[in-house]
């Protein structure tokens, strides 16, 4: 069967490193949502006061429901903050909302890798849709073009996932900066939001290396059938 074949073992390494980072950044942000911040800001609070800071007045910030379900959605300019760290003044909170607000600050300063992260988004979603659905068509029916197809719009996907990288890591470069420099955490507490962002950055590695292993196990498929 086609998830069952030789070729899966390639993605095993993928694996690993998707369980090491789930665990690794339920345990991280586990333990730093236990230590409040010194100045007792929450997540809120500090979302609001780094977007003051820098001018992004047309930027709000609001509660969702969900535990890590934070995101800056670009098109309705929202931060949207997952009720723990709206509410809390935890180091996890805090940095995990400077993170979404370092996403904020890139709209508004025209990130390039942000604006074609967003750019390829809609043919991604398309991509991730249709790739498995015509490969295994064209692998079942022997027609290379179908598997090609499939195989072409998947690498879409491993593109955007490269992309997201720069993204990521530069939205927690930004968080961490704007944490020390506004004075919101000690030094001290900078280490420990740091260590809550570098776990959840290993989240998107993990996400990248299974999407690139598992197109270079597509493409051995398609090989092997000729």
């Amino acid at each position: 069967m086609f998830f069952w074949d030789p070729t899966m073992i390639i993605i095993l390494p993928a694996l690993v490193l998707a369980f090491y980072a789930q665990y690794k950044v339920r345990s991280t942000f586990a333990r730093y949502n236990e230590i409040r911040s010194s100045r007792g800001i929450t997540g809120r609070e500090a979302a609001e006061y780094i977007l003051r800071r820098n001018g992004i007045l047309d930027v709000t910030v609001e509660e969702i429901d969900g535990m890590l379900t934070d995101h800056y959605d670009p098109r309705t300019k929202k931060v949207r903050l997952s009720s723990n760290n709206y509410r809390r003044d935890s180091l996890s909170a805090v940095a995990v909302a400077a993170h979404e607000v370092g996403h904020a600050i890139q709209h508004a300063t025209g990130y390039v890798p942000l604006q074609l992260r967003h750019s390829i988004l809609p043919v991604t979603n398309l991509g991730s849709t249709l790739a498995f659905p015509l490969f295994l068509i064209g692998l079942f029916l022997n027609t290379p073009f179908l598997m090609d197809l499939g195989i072409l719009f998947f690498g879409g996907v491993v593109v955007f996932h490269l992309v997201t990288l720069p993204v990521e890591f530069n939205a927690s470069s930004r968080a961490l900066v704007q944490l020390e420099e506004n004075g919101l955490l000690t030094a001290g507490e900078v280490s420990g939001a740091r260590k809550v962002l570098t776990a959840a950055a290993l989240t998107y590695v993990a996400t990248t290396l299974m999407a690139a292993l598992e197109l270079v196990r597509l493409i051995l498929l398609r090989n092997m059938r000729d």
